[in-house]
């Protein structure tokens, strides 16, 4: 009976937590949503006398509304990719593994079901990353998600105002939404400021319209200051292909800790979040290369265009040039 009552409450808990998680993004919708009848009503229809003036601000102004919808609508319900069944440990080789009670046997286990699979990098033990909730190897860049509680690919982190992690799947939404979320408060900042001086000075009669134009203008820059901080940040990751989690904990390899172990270059940084096709990079479509469970690595780019070796070094002299040969041999040898 007991154990039924606690069940019981255990749910009711997450159900009410499930429903909680959707507050962030509630507060958005409401707050996007007044934000379209401010503009659109109370300032393009309202206040705004031209009629030229009018279709102008419309129609830039629905452009990009739809951008900054459908890349938000995108971050939202395009779920987190996880690990595919070959990473997960086969029924026997998880029994064999529960039951084996020495840590240092547990440990050369899971080395030799790793040598199987492609995965370079490592915990900062050295042992292989290993997710005893999923029971699954850890492919490299991938994390478990306690919010999600699930193992994300490529996961960047878990956003609340979008309730859900962003990793390999959305990561080309998320940045995109931060894009023209960006585009947008800025958009309605300087189309409003013009109003937002003649009633100040009184040149416009104080009607309901005031309040909304004097306060749009007000949110828009508050919101755009704070995304274009978010927005930039991003934009670093992405150009030396990093995520949010690898930029606080550098990612370690069979060498050891490298922090630009998968910095390709500029351009192709870009590209592994992009992808190659460049009429895709504004449109919330999928586009980024590979499967989410291998990306390629700076030391093995490297023995094909040695140019990189010299490109932002992130240890003194001798220390990288001892950490990139050592870490170049290595991990060639396990891609083999």
């Amino acid at each position: 009976m007991r154990r039924g009552w606690k069940m019981a409450l255990s749910g009711g808990l997450r159900c009410c937590r499930r429903l909680l998680s959707w507050v962030p993004v509630l507060v958005i919708v409401l707050v996007v949503l007044w934000s379209y009848y401010a503009y659109v009503f109370e300032l393009c229809l309202v206040t705004v006398l031209s009629p030229a003036e009018k279709v102008i601000y419309l129609i830039f102004y629905h452009a990009i509304f739809v951008f900054f919808t459908w890349t938000y609508w995108k971050s939202i319900f395009t779920l987190p990719q996880q690990p595919n069944q070959k990473f997960h440990l086969s029924y026997s080789d998880k029994e064999r593994y529960e039951n084996e009670e020495r840590p240092e046997v547990q440990k050369q286990m899971l080395v030799d079901m790793a040598k199987k699979l492609p995965v370079y990098t490592r915990t900062g033990s050295g042992a292989v990353r290993f997710c005893d909730r999923c029971h699954l190897i850890k492919p490299d860049r991938c994390h478990h998600c306690s919010v999600c509680a699930m193992c994300v690919l490529k996961m960047d982190h878990h956003c609340p105002w979008v309730n859900n992690c962003i990793g390999f799947s959305n990561y080309k939404f998320f940045l995109q939404f931060l894009a023209y979320s960006v585009l947008y408060c800025l958009y309605i900042a300087t189309t409003v400021f013009n109003y937002f001086i003649k009633y100040w000075r009184g040149e416009l009669p104080s009607v309901r319209s005031k309040f909304h134009v004097l306060f749009l203008l007000f949110v828009a820059c508050m919101f755009f200051v704070s995304l274009v901080i978010l927005f930039g940040y991003h934009c670093w990751l992405v150009s030396r292909n990093k995520t949010t989690l690898e930029a606080f904990c550098t990612p370690v390899f069979t060498s050891g800790p490298e922090k630009n172990g998968f910095n390709l270059g500029f351009i192709k940084n870009i590209q592994q979040v992009f992808g190659d096709n460049k009429k895709f990079w504004l449109i919330p479509i999928g586009s980024s290369p590979g499967d989410g469970h291998s990306f390629p690595m700076r030391s093995m780019n490297e023995s094909q265009n040695p140019l990189l070796a010299n490109e932002e070094p992130w240890e003194d002299n001798e220390d990288e040039n001892r950490d990139i040969g050592r870490g170049r041999s290595k991990l060639t040898v396990g891609s083999l």
